[in-house]
């Protein structure tokens, strides 16, 4: 049973940690107005996108790879289809051998943990599976892939000639 002093104690840090999660996300919610100057005077226009995250996303859930056409990374189309390829090919390769071995254990049922057949057929299961998990991954990581790039479509670094400075310059829409 806590005494009085522990759960006093207790209320002072807990207080003390909702104080700094509050202070936190104050500090991160702020938001930072640019200066004002020539520049930003000139280039008072309305951003517009000129990629479609969303678009990305379900042209890549369709097809993959085709959302990373559409973001014009050209370059990433054939690694989505490569490594898909290759997981697929692996899948089926894991299969036929499941497919085999659980015949043959079939065939001659065994109460032996050690029979060899009974041994692949669990391997060949296992790594079947595992291969599933693999494409899943990689639909998934390039379905994200192609909202992440249509997002920074539009991102610049532009080189400001009167300083010699690079400037980067990107927005984001939520």
């Amino acid at each position: 049973m806590m005494n009085l002093n522990g759960y006093l104690n207790y209320l002072r840090l807990l207080t003390k940690h909702i104080i700094k999660i509050f202070l936190f996300f104050v500090i991160m919610c702020v938001t930072v107005k640019p200066q004002d100057n020539a520049d930003t005077l000139k280039n008072d226009t309305v951003f517009v996108m000129q990629k479609s995250a969303w678009g990305a996303v379900l042209r890549s859930a369709v097809v993959p790879g085709w959302g990373q056409i559409y973001n014009r990374s050209y370059w990433k189309a054939p690694i989505v289809w490569g490594v898909g390829a290759w997981l697929v090919y692996n899948w089926i390769q894991n299969n036929n051998y499941y497919i085999t071995f659980k015949n043959q254990f079939s065939k001659y049922p065994t109460d032996n943990p050690q029979d060899p057949n009974l041994l692949y057929r669990n391997f060949y299961r296992d790594q079947r599976d595992l291969f599933t998990i693999y494409m899943g991954l990689t639909y998934l990581l390039q379905l994200i892939d192609a909202y992440v790039d249509a997002h920074l479509f539009d991102f610049t670094i532009q080189e400001n000639y009167q300083l010699g400075i690079p400037t980067i310059r990107f927005q984001l829409r939520f």
